[in-house]
């Protein structure tokens, strides 16, 4: 029976009857379309059990709510069907290759043929089996990382890789899990948006400082908003803060825009500009959102070109042949949150940033780039680059990072729920874990003396006596 505080809140929302992002079906679209979303990707790209994969998964938010969440999951039609209490129901579709997609109109044709994947420049990083760690320090490390020593504030870690010099020295998965399971990277996939824009500045279709010049924005202040403002989140766009998951989601526009759009750049670059460009830091999915449809444009305009770049220049020479990139209706890559892959190809994409954007003798990412995105934004209190967190700077969080045992030199892919692939460039060292952690301290914590005890048991610092 649910209990009465969530009785209450639920009231409460449907209670705010109204248009817009207040309309009850609207706001409950976000609930909805995140759990379609998920179980689609746990049933179909995963191959989890959902329902077993839902129970670990969702945060608490929604676990307050979950009494009135129904659900049904068709293994036929590769799709899943969501509602709360009635309202908002969203249809999530197996798309093949493009992966999952929640269906606020049409459902758009099937994705096209993408190219077979080219030989891989990035040498094979361990054999099919998993690579148990050798060092007892390294073991250790990954037995605390795993272990729950908090059952208030669980860790839920679901997998780990450590890469050294290139070759996995160590991982482990929860029972469940393994090598061959694809796992969600939340924001980690702004990092990869970060890639793609390198492969584009590096053909010369891009220019990171220049303004966009979005017909949408001509004749405004918001004509001045270049990619490097949106990909430092720094746009002064007011589209929500996404740094938070909770109630709030339910009208926030950046989670509407994720779960209850059809074309979710059109939603972000409609926005009204609320602090000039380059002034204020705000974290926000939006901002990806519009360097996503940028992408599509300059691949050619069509989500086959959009995935078919990501593919060829990106994902092939990596080797990362488990990377699924979700779109949207529109055919833009959804490059705020939506990609899925295992947890070797997550570290293997770490490791195209350890090497400085270079793999097997040719350069991926233009020369500089890779210090660009590691490169701190002013006013980012969380430690921020362009597309990646970073511990360089003087961001209160970077200096508790630090504080905790990570580099100072050290940037990380960073998503919702505790997914991280972080880079330590100088030690050759890449640790990816991810997982359902959904207290964002803790998270951060555990992270933090993983890879500080990973680099004293691969690689201890000068003068060590190991």
């Amino acid at each position: 029976m649910p209990s009465l505080p969530s009785l209450a809140l639920l009231a409460a929302c449907l209670a705010l009857a109204g248009c817009g992002r207040y309309a009850p079906d609207r706001m409950a679209s976000v609930a909805t379309g995140f759990a379609s979303h998920q179980l689609c990707g746990a049933a179909f790209i995963a191959g989890l059990d959902p329902e077993a994969y839902w129970a670990e998964a969702q945060p608490p938010a929604m676990r307050l709510v979950d009494w009135a969440l129904l659900r049904q999951v068709d293994r036929t039609r590769g799709e899943v069907r969501t509602s709360l209490a009635g309202l908002g129901e969203r249809v999530a579709v197996l798309r093949g290759p493009a992966g999952c997609m929640v269906l606020n109109g049409p459902l758009p044709p099937a994705p096209a043929p993408l190219p077979p994947f080219g030989p891989a420049l990035l040498a094979e990083i361990a054999g099919p089996a998993p690579v148990p760690p050798a060092n007892p320090a390294l073991a250790a490390a990954l037995e605390t990382v795993f272990a729950e020593a908090d059952p208030d504030v669980p860790l839920n870690t679901r997998a780990v890789v450590v890469l050294h010099r290139g070759r996995v020295v160590a991982e482990r998965y929860a029972p469940g899990y393994g090598a061959e399971t694809r796992l969600p990277g939340w924001s980690m996939t702004k990092s990869v948006t970060n890639a793609l824009l390198g492969v584009l500045a590096g053909q010369g279709k891009v220019v990171m400082q220049a303004p966009l010049a979005l017909p949408a924005w001509a004749g405004d202040a918001r004509a001045g908003i270049t990619p490097d403002h949106l990909l430092r989140m720094t746009s002064g766009l007011g589209f929500g803060n996404s740094l938070g998951a909770g109630f709030g989601d339910l009208v926030s526009p950046s989670s509407q825009m994720l779960f209850a759009d059809a074309d979710m750049a059109a939603s972000a670059i409609a926005a009204p500009l609320k602090e000039p460009p380059g002034t204020h830091w705000e974290y926000s999915n939006g901002n990806t959102q519009i360097l996503s449809r940028l992408i599509r444009d300059l691949a050619g305009g069509d989500e086959a070109a959009t995935l078919g770049l990501a593919r060829s220049a990106l994902f092939g020479p990596l080797g990362m042949h488990s990377a699924v990139l979700e779109t949207d209706a529109s055919g833009a890559p959804v490059g705020s949150a939506y990609m899925w892959a295992t947890a070797r190809d997550w570290a293997r994409f770490g490791q195209l940033y350890a090497q400085d954007g270079v793999v097997g003798g040719r350069r991926l990412l233009p020369e500089g780039w890779v210090a660009y995105g590691a490169s701190p934004t002013a006013g980012a209190p969380i430690g921020y680059g362009a597309g990646f967190w970073t511990n360089q700077g003087e961001s209160a969080a970077a200096q508790r990072r630090v504080a905790l045992g990570m580099p100072a030199e050290a940037f990380m892919a960073r998503g919702a729920f505790g997914q991280f692939v972080v880079v330590v460039p100088s030690r050759q060292l890449v640790v990816a874990r991810l997982g359902h952690t959904f207290s964002p301290r803790a998270a951060t914590t555990a992270i933090a003396r993983l890879v500080a005890e990973a680099l004293a048991a691969v690689e201890p610092a000068p003068g060590s006596h190991q």
